[in-house]
């Protein structure tokens, strides 16, 4: 979380909790998958968890890169593809199949580019005003390109022609608008505040699916 390691911590194993129960329900590979978000987020939280210990305490420094890009990598390379693939395996509407395979083929490109840039060019992490400020010295025109970001993650739940899955896309939207209005500086780690509220919204999912199957 973007407060302190004990809120990084503590997410962690709520979103483990939550992440067991959607996999736990989940009765095909394409619910795995989405179930298995929960867990991509906690496992990223108790990155930054540790990255908050590393900043803080001196004799922990050494793990402050690994777990600088630990997080780094979940937040810009695994969400535009892991979004869009998940949503994209359980579409039953053609029409709607053909938007999301465009929008997962543009998640792996914005994956593989963000990926490029975490090799080649400069990160810092530090502490400031209570949240922790990812500097990346990527080019000018990489940091203006959030929005191919933006539409390889909230779009494919809007598209989806399954009900709650767009509600998800509609709240991972508004926590975007809400934390760049709020926190600009500190999008990157701030938008992951509501991680525990999308895998909710996860779990109602898988649930509803399977409720639906059966009836």
């Amino acid at each position: 979380m973007c407060f302190s390691a004990e809120a990084s911590f503590g997410a962690s194993v709520i979103l483990f909790a939550i992440g067991a129960l959607s996999i736990s329900k989940a009765t095909t590979i394409p619910q795995k998958i989405l179930a298995s978000i929960p867990i991509i987020f906690g496992v990223q939280q108790f990155a930054e968890g540790i990255l908050w210990l590393s900043l803080s305490h001196s004799s922990l420094a050494y793990w402050d890169k690994l777990a600088t890009y630990a997080f780094l990598i979940f937040a810009q390379v695994v969400w535009p593809i892991i979004v869009p693939l998940s949503v994209m395996l359980l579409e039953k509407n053609k029409h709607n199949l053909k938007i999301l395979k465009g929008l997962f083929a543009l998640g792996i490109l914005v994956g593989s580019y963000l990926t490029y840039c975490l090799l080649f060019y400069k990160v810092n992490a530090s502490i400031s005003c209570s949240h922790i400020l990812y500097d990346q010295d990527f080019p000018t025109f990489i940091k203006h390109s959030g929005i191919f970001y933006l539409i390889a993650t909230v779009v494919p739940p809007i598209v989806s022609s399954i009900k709650r899955l767009r509600l998800l896309g509609i709240i991972i939207l508004v926590s975007y608008l809400i934390t760049q209005f709020f926190y600009k500086d500190y999008l990157v780690s701030v938008w992951c505040f509501f991680a525990a509220i999308i895998s909710v919204v996860v779990l109602s999912v898988i649930i509803r699916l399977n409720r639906n199957a059966a009836s």
